[in-house]
């Protein structure tokens, strides 16, 4: 194998920072961002470029790049999928995540993963803290969970980032969907009794490298959201109000919606503890909403 087919964006310093899954929304938006970091090397590595369950490929990439920090945005995030491809699923979002752990601590490389809301069951009715009973409800939100776990075992030292409801102006998510339903449709219907917080992937970017950039390194889990409790039909109510569309939207129940991988019908995650270890400022659901439908205008 020759010399990895990566886009690196170099910096000043030379403090090195990987980021597996780059073409998905949230190293998407990191690459958005990285100029405004010249401080750091950025080094962006699709899942073409860098499969992270071909361990060897891994242990490679490390000797060719000597990354000082690793981002590992690469996930298998198909939920409903995830009930049919369930070893898909774990070797992606458990396996690969314990060895890309495992290498950055032989390495001596800060590692950084994302993980998801779905690691909970959705019967709580208040936030959820880090250290809340986790009790995953589907394949998908199981293999995330064993890749924390994983990762801790094998790298103490690793930073979990927990996040929810992730949207931008790249890839799949809720706001392009509605955005396209709301040109299309008269009348749609959304799920008005599951709860939780919008994260706009711009912001969670945002606040990894300014964790990275201004404090000394606090391992653990960390929870991350915009601020603000919504259920998706608030969601859908206001991406309509921003889009102009005169589509109606009607509040249906989860029941009247059947998907293949159960959803956790409350997950708001309780996000005072990375506010307080590294000074992040939450940023209001409604405020960033409005910043990515700009951008997709």
């Amino acid at each position: 194998m020759g010399e990895p087919n990566s886009t690196a964006l170099t910096g000043g310093d030379g403090v090195k920072i990987l980021i597996t899954g780059a073409n998905g929304q949230l190293g998407k938006e990191l690459k958005k961002i990285a100029p405004s970091f010249p401080q750091f090397d950025f080094i962006f590595l699709s899942r073409e470029d860098l499969p992270i369950h071909h361990f060897e490929m891994v242990r490679l990439y490390f000797k060719t790049y000597h990354p000082q920090y690793l981002i590992n945005c690469a996930a298998y995030t198909a939920v409903d999928r995830a009930e049919q491809e369930k070893d898909l699923a774990f070797q992606i979002n458990a396996e690969a995540v314990g060895v890309l752990a495992a290498i950055c601590k032989e390495q001596h490389c800060k590692f950084i993963h994302i993980s998801t809301d779905y690691v909970f069951d959705g019967t709580a009715s208040v936030p959820y803290k880090e250290d809340a009973a986790t009790n995953p409800q589907c394949v998908y939100g199981a293999s995330k969970l064993e890749g924390e776990q994983e990762a801790l075992q094998f790298n103490p030292e690793s930073l979990i980032i927990r996040t929810s409801w992730v949207y931008s102006e790249f890839g799949k998510n809720f706001v392009k969907t509605m955005l396209k339903l709301l040109q299309e449709k008269k009348e749609i219907s959304v799920v008005n009794d599951q709860m939780g917080s919008p994260t706009y992937a711009a912001d969670l970017a945002e606040t990894i490298l300014q964790i990275i950039s201004s404090h000394p390194w606090q391992p653990g889990i960390y929870n991350y959201s915009n601020a603000g409790i919504i259920s998706w039909f608030d969601f859908a109510e206001l991406i309509k109000k921003l889009s102009g569309s005169s589509c109606k939207i009607n509040p249906i129940a989860t029941s009247q919606y059947p998907t293949a991988a159960k959803r956790p019908a409350y997950s708001v995650l309780d996000n005072t503890k990375i506010q307080q270890v590294f000074g992040i400022e939450l940023k209001d659901w409604k405020e960033s909403l409005a910043t990515c439908i700009a951008c997709l205008k």
